[in-house]
C-alpha cells in the first residue's frame, strides 16, 4: 500500500529496521543493540539519575525504578511517572532514558521510570501491576523524591500510553493516588482489532497489524484471548464503558499508525465523559515517527508535548 507520509520522513524510511514479534528474544536484542547505540554518548549533566529497586507487587519481586531529578532542584515541583513503550514485550529503563533526561531537564519536574515485567513471560496483569505500584510508591515518597504531591502526572507513548490509560483506571477504581494528567501519545487500547486504521495498515513501519495481534495475544497470555469478551476493561482500556472521573489528558495519534483510530475514539469518549482532553493528530506520520527528531513534524510534536505537560503540571510559563 502506498501511504503519502511527510516529505522529511519518507527519506528516513529505508532505515528503519523490520519489526517482527513472532521472537521476542530476538526483538529485544536488536532493540536493545541500537539503544545502546543511541544512549552511547547522552549528556546527563543538568540532571542527577538514581537507579532504584523497590518491593515489586509479587513475592520476592523487585521492582526497578530509575529516577531522574533536576540538579539544582529546591523546594517540590511536579513528578512524571513514565511508563515506556514496546508492545508490552520489549523495552526497559535505557530505552527512553534520552526522553526522561530531556524532560527533567527542559520542564524541570522529577521523573520515576518503571522497569515493568514483560509479556510473554509475565502476561497480564504483570506489567499494569507494576505501573500501579511504582504509581503508589511515587506518592508515597513524594517528600523525599521532592514531588508536590497534588501535581503527579502519567506519561507514555504506544505500549506505555496504554498502561497509562490502565493506570488511571486503576487508580480511580481503587481510590488510589491521585493522579492530575495523563499523557496518552500513540496509545495501545485495543485489543479487537477491528477499527479502519488497524485493518488497513498491515505493512506500515514500526507497527502494524501483524505486530498489533503477536502483542495483544502475548499480553493476555493463554488465560484470554484477544478480542473475547474475558478481556477486562485495565488489560485493554479502550473497553471501559465508564471514563468519567479520569484525569485531565492529552492524546497524540499519528495518520498512518494502525492505533490512530483507537487513540481518536478514546479521546473522544474522554470528551463525552466530561474529562478535558487535548487531542493531537499529527499528518504524514506513522508510528514512532518522532524518532526522527530533526523534521519539522518531529519538532512540532515535542513543543506541543512540552507545552501540554506545562499545563497538566501547573508549571511556571516557560520563556523558551
Amino acid at each position: 500500500m502506498t501511504y503519502a507520509y511527510d516529505p522529511e520522513l519518507a527519506p528516513m524510511l529505508p532505515f528503519i529496521p523490520a519489526l517482527d514479534l513472532a521472537d521476542p528474544a530476538a526483538t529485544r536484542a536488536q532493540f536493545d543493540a541500537t539503544i545502546a547505540a543511541l544512549n552511547a554518548e547522552l549528556d546527563e549533566s543538568g540532571v542527577v539519575v538514581e537507579n532504584r529497586a523497590i518491593p515489586g507487587p509479587s513475592p520476592d519481586q523487585q521492582l526497578p525504578l530509575r529516577i531522574y531529578r533536576p540538579e539544582n532542584l529546591s523546594g517540590k515541583t511536579a513528578g512524571l511517572l513514565f511508563i515506556h513503550g514496546g508492545g508490552f514485550v520489549f523495552g526497559n529503563l535505557d530505552s527512553e532514558h534520552a526522553s526522561c533526561l530531556s524532560l527533567c531537564r527542559d520542564l524541570g519536574i522529577v521523573l520515576v521510570s518503571v522497569d515493568y515485567r514483560l509479556a510473554p513471560e509475565h502476561p497480564y496483569p504483570a506489567a499494569l501491576d507494576d505501573c500501579y505500584g511504582a504509581l503508589e510508591w511515587t506518592a508515597e515518597h513524594s517528600d523525599e523524591l521532592g514531588i508536590d504531591a497534588n501535581r503527579v502526572g502519567i506519561f507514555g507513548q504506544s505500549a506505555g500510553g496504554g498502561l497509562s490509560a490502565a493506570t488511571a483506571l486503576l487508580a480511580r477504581d481503587r481510590g488510589g493516588p491521585a493522579i492530575c494528567f495523563q499523557y496518552l501519545g500513540i496509545p495501545e487500547l485495543d485489543d479487537r482489532l477491528n477499527t479502519p486504521s488497524m485493518r488497513a495498515f498491515s505493512d506500515t513501519p514500526l507497527w502494524n497489524l501483524p505486530c498489533a495481534e503477536y502483542s495483544w495475544r502475548y499480553y493476555l497470555g493463554e488465560a484470554m484471548a484477544p478480542g473475547s469478551e474475558q478481556v477486562p476493561c485495565y488489560a485493554a482500556p479502550a473497553r471501559a464503558e465508564d471514563l468519567s472521573g479520569l484525569p485531565p489528558a492529552m492524546v497524540t495519534t499519528m495518520e498512518f499508525d494502525p492505533l490512530r483510530d483507537e487513540g481518536i475514539e478514546f479521546a473522544l469518549r474522554l470528551l463525552q465523559a466530561g474529562v478535558s482532553v487535548e487531542l493531537h493528530h499529527y499528518p504524514g506520520t506513522f508510528h514512532g515517527s518522532a524518532l526522527f527528531a530533526g523534521a519539522v513534524i518531529s519538532q512540532r510534536e515535542a513543543a506541543d508535548c512540552r507545552a501540554a505537560l506545562r499545563r497538566g503540571l501547573a508549571l511556571e510559563t516557560s520563556n523558551e
